[in-house]
């Protein structure tokens, strides 16, 4: 019986980033790693809290993302908060670029997932948002739980 290929588990979210920003696009993209990172990330250490992404000489990478070392793999074992390379299309590369030399716009990454046998990266093009913006989004949170309480108490 073979593995849905759709299904995935998730690693990582970083949810600073939905707080932090509006995410114009999401894009799928490959992450370059070494064997014992793979077997420490499926044991699900990795953390993409304080990393960002920055394209240089066409390829982008991965900076800050901490991957704790495999307890197994002694000498075998990288730097945790080493750069990684991620893997894009030429055109999904040229696409990112091209939105990030306008004003304001960024490219972070939003999850670390297994898909398959495959570690995957969600990369988001991204727009900062200012303090009222935030605010606004925390007023419209606190309403929704609020009716959803009203809802729940009323249907008991």
């Amino acid at each position: 019986m073979a593995k849905d290929r759709s299904a995935y588990k998730l690693i990582a979210n970083n949810k600073k980033a939905y707080h932090d920003y509006f995410i114009d696009e999401t894009f799928e993209a490959g992450i370059v790693l070494v064997g014992t990172e793979v077997k420490s990330i499926r044991a699900g250490s990795g953390s993409i809290k304080e990393s960002f992404i920055k394209i240089d000489s066409g390829e982008a990478f991965l900076y800050n993302m901490h991957i704790n070392p495999y307890e197994k793999g002694n000498i075998f074992n990288k730097e945790p908060l080493r750069t990684r390379k991620l893997l894009l299309h030429k055109k999904e590369i040229a696409k990112l670029l091209g939105a990030v030399s306008t004003k304001g716009m960024t490219i972070v990454p939003l999850k670390i997932y297994i898909k398959g046998s495959l570690v995957k990266v969600e990369v988001g093009l991204a727009r900062g948002k200012k303090l009222h913006d935030k605010r606004h989004d925390i007023a419209s949170k606190d309403v929704r739980r609020q009716n959803e309480r009203e809802f729940k108490i009323k249907n008991l």
